[in-house]
């Protein structure tokens, strides 16, 4: 075992010690099998991990990237300014937002989507006190326009809006079923982390979550649980404590 690791345990997780959460999931995994747009069938399955998650008593708040409709890092690359296709890129979270509540209030949820970019006549803007009261009431939140500024990530976001509503973790939904030393897809030598520190996973420089996400983390001492969303039900299997995934978290 690679040294400052914690040895594995069978549940990274006990029963409910997380009450209040936000789940932070790509746009890029809403688009299915498709290149681009949202793919309603697996729409509807993340829908249904989140109410499954919620019936587990838990608060529940989702930040999605926006990737599936609009990456303004590549755009910019292509001679649109940073700022503005930072923008862009926030609108598209709005969408994916508004489509996963549609969603979840088809299933039986209700959800309340608030985004940091002012759109009255789109949805309500995001404040602590709207978050707490929807999330106390029993609704899934979905946390659109991620921070409201250029130059920060959906992976910020999530950390940024669990310290400020007062979430215990953020759970990073990916592919992969935790952080490797490497990409395993390229990499079968790559060694999969049981847990790591927030300083670890900085000084390794894991591209599961960016830098500022991370060090954000350690700042606030949220623990971020690294976890593959590919199968049905992986949230409330996280939450439940019967979940597999690699914890990030504070020295223990």
């Amino acid at each position: 075992m690679e040294s400052g690791l914690i040895e594995r345990t069978d549940r990274i997780m006990g029963e409910p010690v997380y009450r209040r959460v936000v789940v932070k999931i790509s746009g890029e995994f809403l688009a299915g099998g498709q290149s681009f747009g949202i793919d309603q069938a697996t729409l509807d399955r993340v829908a249904a991990d989140l109410i499954a998650a919620r019936k587990l008593g838990i608060e529940v708040a989702v930040v999605i990237g926006g990737g599936n409709i609009f990456r303004g890092v590549e755009v910019s690359s292509r001679g649109v300014s940073r700022p503005t296709g930072d923008t862009m890129g926030m609108l598209a979270t709005v969408m994916n937002c508004l489509a996963l509540e549609a969603a979840l209030e088809h299933h039986g949820q209700s959800a309340r989507t608030l985004s940091a970019l002012a759109m009255p006549q789109v949805c309500e803007s995001f404040t602590r006190g709207a978050a707490n009261r929807y999330l106390a009431e029993g609704r899934i939140v979905l946390l659109a326009g991620g921070t409201g500024n250029p130059f920060f990530t959906t992976d910020t976001t999530a950390v940024l809006r669990a310290a400020e509503i007062g979430a215990q973790a953020v759970l990073k939904a990916t592919n992969v079923d935790g952080v490797y030393s490497a990409d395993p897809k390229r990499d079968p030598s790559a060694t999969r982390f049981e847990r790591l520190t927030h300083s670890q996973a900085l000084e390794g420089g894991y591209k599961v979550m960016d830098a500022t996400a991370f060090a954000l983390a350690r700042e606030t001492s949220l623990p971020i649980i690294v976890f593959s969303i590919v199968g049905p039900g992986s949230i409330g299997a996280i939450l439940s404590g019967s979940g597999y995934g690699t914890m990030v978290a504070a020295e223990a």
